[in-house]
């Protein structure tokens, strides 16, 4: 006769097993699982665009480089200081690229993870605002790629020492770039920001129109702390971002009035 082990399985109670199916039909659970469905689909199209554009990489940060081969001297060029950049600085550029080309796409499935918890008018006002935003974010890079970008250069190279000869190595100018892009796609969200914040009731636009010789300070300070230290890229960046804000303003009054109206009928 064999002995059976016992039978060591815990015996849950009727409010274990019940607090267990709880938590698996939960409404965390749900928004986690469709966050990471989400996020894996984000990741998926940044690299099938990725991997459309990696055969074009040395193309890319040709295009990329433009701007600062213009301004260097005749005798100078570009360098690379370590072995692989060569290799790794137009891959980084080429994923960079993948995740701007990318942006709507992006956008849309953090809209579609959010649009469910969304009221029917709150969508009808989000719709836009997301427009706005991807256009404003790439109007924002487009401005510093072929504005800012050429200034800034420009004032780094007419003021550098005359025995200095301007060999600026791949990785550190793609770096310096993609940070410039960034700043000014970022900054170009103002308006949007500056609208939500006034429809969410966060702050209404007295306040803002009471504050704003404070929040044109803000904007030169930020625009001296995000930029390079010169005052082309300084100036670039508080003056659009003062002119932005404006903007915002405009529009959360003109839809504030709207909304009074719609409240009134």
């Amino acid at each position: 006769m064999t002995n059976t082990p016992p039978d060591t399985t815990p015996i849950l109670s009727k409010d274990e097993i019940e607090a267990d199916d709880s938590l698996a039909n939960s409404p965390i659970i749900d928004h986690l699982v469709e966050l990471r469905r989400r996020l894996v689909k984000v990741f998926a199209g940044v690299l099938v665009i990725f991997l459309a554009l990696i055969g074009f990489s040395r193309q890319l940060y040709d295009f990329f480089s433009d701007p600062l081969v213009a301004q260097l001297p005749a005798n100078a060029s570009m360098i690379a200081t370590d072995v692989t950049t060569p290799f790794m600085a137009p891959l980084r550029l080429t994923l960079f690229v993948a995740a701007f080309i990318a942006m709507p796409y992006i956008l849309y499935q953090v809209w579609a993870f959010v649009a469910p918890g969304l009221y029917k008018k709150e969508k009808k006002i989000a719709i836009p605002i997301l427009l706005a935003s991807v256009v404003l974010f790439y109007a924002g890079v487009a401005f510093a790629y072929f504005i800012v970008l050429q200034g800034v250069l420009k004032f780094f190279i007419v003021f550098s020492p005359e025995n200095v000869l301007p060999m600026t190595d791949i990785n550190s100018y793609l770096s310096f770039a993609m940070k410039l892009f960034l700043v000014f796609g970022a900054t170009f969200e103002i308006p949007v920001v500056t609208l939500l914040l006034v429809l969410a009731g966060v702050v209404s636009t007295e306040a803002l129109e009471d504050k704003r010789r404070y929040i044109i300070v803000g904007c030169f300070a930020v625009a001296a702390i995000v930029t390079p230290p010169d005052g082309v890229s300084m100036l670039m960046l508080a003056i659009p971002m003062w002119l932005l804000f404006e903007l915002g303003l405009v529009l959360a009054k003109v839809l504030g009035k709207e909304r009074q109206a719609d409240a009134v009928v």
